[in-house]
């Protein structure tokens, strides 16, 4: 999934570029005939052999070096979002040369990568043989790359990305799962990228840690390549990336369904955040941190909600893979949760139980009515299915109320009603004691989906009608004050459930209209206060 680099906004500007006159880029007299050559020549003619290869690539990572500082973005040119015409291309040379001799190093380079990766092994001239020294280290010229993406104040969003995508081969290239990459003779010291690899991972997630559209279109081209090599899928998922990864996913869901705009990600940007989640899941088989994280991450609910919001079929089919993966892994590891007692085995049934708590079961019950051209969703919907409603046979009715609780995604059916309550009302306690369940969906009446809020409502007050000295305990877990603030929601629904909870916490008698009335009243008056 290579991502394309778009054109510059001052490209139209490079060929009035002059080595001569700039005297801060500190050039060599053979280091501005290569640049020039370059120039007059087709980038296949300048990588044609190994010694003019790298000596190109140095020559644009010194120009890059030069020209971008240590200061921080250029005044002009890192600020112009739309392509300039020549004439105020040029213009902007005169008034910011820096800025755009920047973009020209990082176009450069980007043109360099994308035509070494096409070139045969038997050609001589790889990356590797471009940006490896003899004794198979990494050249130390490769730093102005991780500089430009940590420039301050608003950054470079057209070098940063163009950067980090160049660095991603670049560093790829001396890793030893992608040795097939380069010659096979060439001596490449694989540790010499570590350092270097982490450096770039940790740049992509601090940029997943925003929720802003603009920081995933930075980073989702380059995340999408760097998961296919092993190595880095690792240290993604070593440095939260799964977790990041599924929010983001879980917020773009959010923006599909309430067709907001904005802060959320866009269809394309959901298929390579998805295809990233993806990749990750052949990860669990070899790893139980990778397996502990998406179980702890609730990346099967992003998952599912992708699933279910179905924003193109793309998504959905990329989504039923990783799904399908998780639901097949092999492998048994068991997770500490601090002590003995809480150890968790996390096995493919622990994926499947969550798909089930998301309702899984009901979407892909649903797709298979639907007519598929693509014959790897038909194969994935029938796998799905087939190990959905096995495991689903052997769960009781409180496991699966579990499973909902747990994955936050409650939805109106017998869970949800007064029989089911009367008979599994001591189950609330925990295993330890801790009436977690309880704590959960007092935590889901902050949920985002309105839907989710009021059903947790009910739950909280059936638990209090139901459990021997309900009240206190939802009193005492905080569960009065929180619900009581929902009281006056304009929506109907979670408002009636929540007046009804606060009723039940209250009084015996919480059917009886006119209590209700007076409680409302009483809500109004401890809200305003």
């Amino acid at each position: 999934m290579a991502a394309l680099l778009p054109a510059s906004p001052v490209a139209l500007a490079f060929p009035g570029i002059q080595w001569d006159p700039m005297q801060k880029l500190r050039l060599t007299s053979p280091e501005k005939h290569i640049l020039r050559s370059a120039e007059a020549n087709p980038i296949d003619y300048t990588l044609c052999d190994a010694e003019q290869s790298m000596t190109y690539a140095k020559a644009l990572l010194k120009v890059l070096a030069e020209a971008s500082g240590a200061s921080g973005p250029s005044s002009k040119v890192s600020r112009q979002k739309e392509s300039l015409n020549e004439e105020d291309a040029l213009g902007m040379l005169y008034t910011d040369p820096m800025g755009v001799v920047t973009h020209y190093a990082i176009t450069k380079l980007y043109d360099v990568v994308q035509c070494l990766r096409e070139k045969k092994i038997s050609s001589g001239v790889s990356l590797g043989s471009t940006f490896y020294n003899e004794d198979g280290n990494l050249i130390d010229e490769w730093r102005p790359l991780l500089r430009v993406l940590h420039l301050g104040g608003g950054g470079d969003a057209f070098a940063q990305r163009g950067a980090a995508y160049c660095l991603t081969f670049i560093l790829m290239a001396g890793c030893a799962s992608q040795r097939y990459t380069t010659n096979p003779l060439q001596k490449m010291n694989h540790s010499s990228v570590k350092e270097p690899l982490a450096a770039l991972i940790s740049w992509i997630t601090s940029q997943l840690q925003s929720s802003a559209s603009s920081s995933l279109s930075l980073v989702t081209p380059t995340l999408t390549a760097l998961m296919s090599c092993p190595e880095a899928r690792i240290l993604f998922a070593d440095s939260g990336g799964i977790g990041y990864l599924s929010r983001h996913i879980r917020n773009g869901c959010r923006g599909t369904k309430q067709r907001v705009s904005g802060g959320t990600a866009s269809v394309q940007q959901l298929y390579e955040l998805c295809f990233c989640l993806w990749t990750l899941t052949y990860e669990c088989n070899n790893s139980s941190s990778i397996r502990a994280t998406f179980a702890r991450d609730n990346a099967v609910n992003s998952l599912v909600d992708l699933v279910s919001t179905a924003p193109r079929e793309k998504v959905v089919r990329v989504a039923l893979s990783a799904l399908r993966t998780l639901a097949c892994c092999t492998g048994n590891f068991t997770v500490s949760s601090g002590d003995s007692s809480s150890r968790k085995e996390i096995t493919s049934a622990t994926f499947l139980n969550e798909m089930i708590g998301c309702g899984l079961i009901k979407y892909i019950d649903q797709m298979k009515e639907r007519q598929w051209t693509d014959p790897d969703i038909v194969d994935d919907l029938e796998t799905l299915h087939k190990l959905l409603h096995a495991n689903f046979k052997e769960m009781t009715t409180w496991d699966v109320y579990l499973a909902e609780v747990q994955n936050g995604s409650l939805e109106w059916g017998i869970l949800h009603t007064e029989k089911f309550f009367k008979e599994n009302a001591r189950r609330f306690e925990g295993t330890n004691g801790d009436f977690s369940v309880v704590k959960i969906l007092i935590a889901l009446t902050a949920s985002h989906d309105e839907e989710v809020q009021s059903i947790a409502c009910y739950d909280i007050g059936e638990f209090v009608r139901h459990y021997p000295n309900g009240r206190t305990i939802a009193r005492t877990l905080g569960a009065k004050d929180i619900v009581l603030k929902l009281v006056d929601h304009s929506n109907e629904e979670l408002s009636r459930q929540a007046l009804t909870c606060v009723s039940k916490m209250m009084v015996q008698n919480w059917q009886d209209n006119n209590m209700n009335m007076f409680i409302r009243e009483s809500c109004n008056i401890h809200i305003n206060s």
